[in-house]
């Protein structure tokens, strides 16, 4: 599977993940994010950035109970719960997200 951003193809898994992380630009989110249905908001951008400044900290893409705690200790409860997150990412806001960032797929999701 491969994407297409700026002319250039960017290879992925036969899932959607970039198969390289430093492929990833804001464009590219926005043609993930749309093949995935979703229209990128300030809210959603401010879980892809967050998802990607952990993955530059920790080296790995959190399964969803680290980071709805993750988010909630940095944005607070409104924002760090399930119920925000997967309105944001219906599909799963550990996996979805972790796409739209370029993130490889969290530990643990199927």
């Amino acid at each position: 599977m491969a994407y297409t951003t700026n002319g250039a193809s960017i290879e992925a898994d036969e899932e959607g993940f970039l198969i390289n992380i430093n492929d990833w630009n804001e464009d590219l989110a926005g043609q993930i994010a749309k093949d995935e249905g979703i229209a990128l908001t300030p809210e959603h951008w401010e879980v892809v950035n967050f998802l990607r400044e952990y993955y530059a900290e920790y080296q790995i893409a959190p399964a969803v109970r680290v980071l709805t705690k993750a988010i909630a200790k940095k944005m607070g409860p409104d924002k760090g719960n399930n119920k925000y997150l997967y309105e944001l990412f219906p599909y799963g806001p550990g996996k979805q997200a972790c796409k739209i960032a370029g993130l490889p797929k969290p530990t643990g999701c199927v």
